[in-house]
């Protein structure tokens, strides 16, 4: 039976989502050596631009010092670059219907590359922000385009293999960066996390430009420019993305500005989804939503985001400051993770075919809770190797969720929609990591003022326990050399920083029992996917 059918378009009602497919300006999948060639090349720019977001971090301190900026200026190098990844995420359906994926996808790879070079050099702090902002526009596209190439790439079948490929660039690249940017900043100065994008971009290019093909119906063009919904967009979406860098360093909602800042964000927000169901040619083509499964995709991929990424933040937080690693060691504590991500992806990829996904998905959620469930009982005793098989399960259950859900979520998606599908999926998992990032930044002080304040309690001479420990600590100081006049106030302040770590590790806790609780959350949604729109690719063919 030939997947160019017209019947076989007619029989699935959803063939315009495969590239495989007849129809109106299809074209028929590439062979399976280019497919691989093109999954290379697309996902040498989606792993930069992901890296780009985290690589930054741990060299932050060295720039600090290099551009002369306080601590709170400095974190502006990684918010430029999120404000404008975050419009271009959302605007890449409609510039890849104005000039074509393959166009779009080099213009952008070529502008990331430039912003790159340039970061590298900035000789002031104004010019760095411009260049990160640069590279942040650039990589904003190159995700959801590198995505939409790889459904038009591969035929039905091995659609979940393709999504397991994506994934492992989406994944890995936010554990990778921090070890990557720790090592080159140790070993050659901070400018070479940036340099070091250029070579991979410049090989990516050449074979983006000669692998990837743009099928005849993205070749259509844009007759009206949404202004409107361009200036709504850019303020709606700088306005959150600033809410959420800032909102912590102004005491959220107990500032005047975050507050203000915050509903004007939800006006223009909602301004943007009204105007844009009203344009003909919207900038955000929010009608897409309507597909059942993309919105569950998107809803569970937000609180994926969430979890997901504010972990990548968390874990390393935590050993650094906690438990004293180093910067680059606790940037390794992610790495069985990461390892076991690398492994599993490919085996779910090739289990799609063959299981229903949503068992897949929901095997997916319940063994990741059961990874944040682990990580919401550590104490500060635990070392390295106890975090080592809490995170390798991990790095099984998150293989399972990410691929069938990236692959059911876009399957019933018109061929044509396809870049502004992706776009919209990939900002629901960018937005979720985004307010991840926030939340462990927020809630951590926050649990550990709660936690601190019910420790305290017990710091009394009343309490017999705390009276043997602070004798105890006063005998240790003086038989150590110390003065007995001060002994009693070391010893109390030695009490005071274990009650601050201990309010600390608390907090970790809590905060990773409700990340579990938001993977938790999601399974229900998976009643609302029918069996037809989350069939494997073998039952779907054999319906054919």
């Amino acid at each position: 039976m030939s997947s160019s059918s017209p019947s076989r378009a007619e029989n699935s009602g959803r063939a315009s989502a495969h590239p495989s497919t007849s129809g109106r300006g299809a074209v028929a999948a590439p062979p399976a050596a280019k497919r691989w060639l093109v999954t290379v090349a697309v996902m040498s720019g989606t792993f930069l631009a992901v890296m780009d977001v985290s690589v930054v971090n741990v060299s932050l301190p060295h720039m600090m010092g290099h551009f002369g900026q306080t601590q709170s200026a400095i974190t502006w190098v990684a918010t430029s670059y999120g404000i404008a990844e975050i419009l271009s995420i959302t605007m890449a359906g409609w510039w890849s219907t104005l000039l074509g994926r393959k166009r779009l996808y080099l213009a952008s790879f070529a502008l990331f590359t430039l912003g790159s070079m340039l970061a590298g050099t900035a000789q002031t702090f104004s010019q760095m922000l411009l260049y990160r902002a640069v590279q942040g526009l650039a990589g904003g596209i190159l995700t959801p385009v590198s995505q939409a190439i790889l459904r038009e790439t591969f035929p039905p079948r091995q659609q979940a293999m393709a999504m397991s490929f994506f994934g492992m660039g989406v994944v890995l690249a936010p554990a990778l960066g921090p070890i990557l940017g720790g090592w080159l900043t140790d070993n050659y100065g901070w400018p070479w996390i940036f340099y070091i994008n250029v070579p991979v971009c410049v090989v990516g290019m050449l074979m983006v430009s000669a692998f990837v093909e743009d099928p005849p119906y993205l070749r259509r063009g844009i007759a009206h420019v949404d202004w409107v919904g361009i200036a709504l967009l850019t303020a709606g979406l700088t306005g959150m993305q600033l809410v959420l860098e800032r909102g912590q360093e102004h005491n959220w909602f107990a500032s005047r500005s975050i507050t203000i800042g915050t509903v004007l964000t939800l006006v223009l927000l909602l301004s943007l989804i009204v105007w844009e169901l009203r344009v003909r040619e919207p900038i955000v083509n929010v009608r897409v939503l309507r597909n059942i499964p993309l919105s569950i995709g998107a809803g569970i991929g937000f609180f994926f985001g969430i979890a997901f990424f504010g972990t990548t933040f968390s874990l390393p937080q935590l050993t650094q400051h906690l438990l004293h690693y180093p910067a680059y060691q606790a940037g390794l504590v992610l790495l069985p993770r990461m390892i076991t991500l690398f492994f599993v992806m490919p085996i779910v990829g090739w289990l799609f075919n063959y299981v229903d996904p949503r068992l897949l998905i929901g095997a997916g959620i319940l063994i990741t809770y059961w990874s944040f469930q682990q990580l919401a009982h550590l104490s500060l005793n635990v070392g390295f190797w106890n975090l080592v098989p809490i995170l390798l399960v991990m790095g099984v259950g998150v293989p399972c969720l990410f691929v069938p859900l990236s692959t059911v979520s876009l399957s019933t998606i018109p061929r044509e929609d396809m870049t502004a599908a992706t776009s919209l999926y990939t900002l629901a998992r960018r937005v979720g990591g985004n307010i991840g990032y926030a939340l462990v930044a927020t809630l951590v002080e926050r649990f550990s003022a709660a936690h601190r304040g019910h420790l305290i309690e017990h710091i009394s001479p009343l309490n017999p326990t705390y009276l043997s420990h602070h004798g105890h600590l006063i005998d240790r100081l003086v038989h150590g050399g110390g003065d007995p006049v001060t002994a009693p106030h070391r010893a109390l302040a030695l009490i005071n920083s274990e009650v601050n770590r201990q309010a600390a590790i608390l907090a970790y806790n809590d905060l990773a029992w409700l990340f579990g609780m938001m993977f938790l959350s999601t399974l229900p949604f998976l009643f609302l996917l029918s069996r037809r729109q989350a069939a494997p690719a073998t039952a779907r063919a054999s319906k054919a």
